[in-house]
């Protein structure tokens, strides 16, 4: 485990401290995998709501960092661009190589622009006042990915800060199903390979939503350049392009952010930093305690917000290696799909 904070509470003192499930049942803490069988649950709000409060009462200029990142869309053409060259390099690539290099470059930049896709998803790329570019710039950084999932994931990650660990809400959470069998460590590496159809599937079984007409549209503009590409160049391009998703959001180094984000490496945490050199092709998603204070300040303006309130970043835990994330999750005991913190919410009646 590779955090900076106090020692890990032992095993006694976190199983004496432990809460219990809504069911008013007594649950285990933080032990091996056989001995965990529920999520750690709360009864508390998620802390990035006071935090803030405090540091904007303390530092108003933060706010002016509440603006949009004129040179996300910039990047973000370069990237698809990157693809697209790629695509035409490895029409006639053995198989071999062509897997190799999805995973050593394509799982890296389309890894990235599925990073690039959540900042516009806060708007990031033209402000909250031009939603509609935002939205289809989305689909534009979405097309090297080979499926359409921009418009779902807009419509899902709202849920994810507003009701950060909500039963049956915040779809980032494994399910109970994913919590009880991927509790060793040959599942826990499996459930890691997998991760982008657990991420893709479980929405469809937590939280089912209506299907709106971005995400029809999503996946019509998506269809129509997966069809071009292919008559184009042919089948391997389109294979390319789908195994740079399937490898660089499954065991990849830059995937250990999925992990490193929110699972509980230490009782009472359940955000967590990085403030590695992967930010500088993440769109510093590393920046995750300060991304979940303040989800209006693109990645980019994210270093400036610690660097401006050192006080209440500096002294929390933080990772420092993705792969040792990864290395740890299916080693240790302590964590798998259940480390995670939950609570219940009531659900706000006003839409966003």
């Amino acid at each position: 485990m590779r955090v900076d904070s106090a020692p890990r509470l032992p095993r006694q003192v976190q199983q004496s401290r432990a809460g219990r499930a809504p069911n008013g049942a007594s649950r285990p803490t933080m032990g091996n995998s056989a001995s965990r069988s529920d999520f750690e649950w709360v009864y508390t709000d998620q802390p990035h709501t006071q935090r803030r409060k405090e540091i904007l009462a303390k530092y108003p200029a933060i706010k002016a960092l509440m603006r949009p990142d004129p040179r996300l869309k910039w990047a973000v053409l370069a990237l698809v661009l990157m693809q697209l060259l790629a695509c035409w390099l490895v029409r006639r690539l053995a198989w071999r190589w062509l897997l190799f290099w999805a995973y050593a470059f394509g799982g890296c930049v389309n890894h990235s622009l599925t990073l690039a896709i959540h900042d516009i998803s806060h708007n990031a790329a033209f402000g909250t006042g031009c939603a509609a570019r935002n939205r289809w710039l989305a689909v534009f950084a979405n097309l090297p990915v080979g499926v359409p999932y921009a418009a779902s994931f807009k419509k899902y990650h709202v849920d994810h800060h507003r009701y950060l660990g909500g039963d049956g809400l915040d779809v980032d959470v494994p399910t109970r199903l994913e919590g009880w069998f991927f509790c060793t460590p040959a599942r826990k590496l499996l459930w890691l390979v997998l991760q982008p159809f657990f991420y893709s599937l479980r929405p469809l079984c937590v939280h089912p939503k209506a299907v709106t007409r971005m995400e029809v549209l999503n996946t019509l503009v998506q269809l129509a350049a997966d069809v071009a590409i292919f008559a184009l160049w042919g089948l391997k391009p389109m294979i390319y392009l789908l195994a740079s998703s399937l490898l660089g959001l499954g065991l990849h180094p830059i995937s250990g952010h999925f992990v490193a984000e929110h699972y509980m490496f230490l009782k009472g945490h359940e955000t967590y930093s990085y403030y590695g050199p992967l930010n500088w092709i993440t769109f510093n998603v590393g920046y995750h305690v300060e991304h979940h204070d303040f989800p209006s300040i693109p990645g980019c303006s994210l270093p400036l917000v610690r660097k401006m309130a050192p006080e209440y970043y500096d002294h929390l835990p933080q990772h420092h290696s993705w792969v040792k994330v990864l290395w740890d999750f299916v080693f240790e005991d302590s964590l798998g799909p259940y480390a995670r913190v939950k609570r219940v919410y009531r659900l706000a009646k006003d839409g966003l």
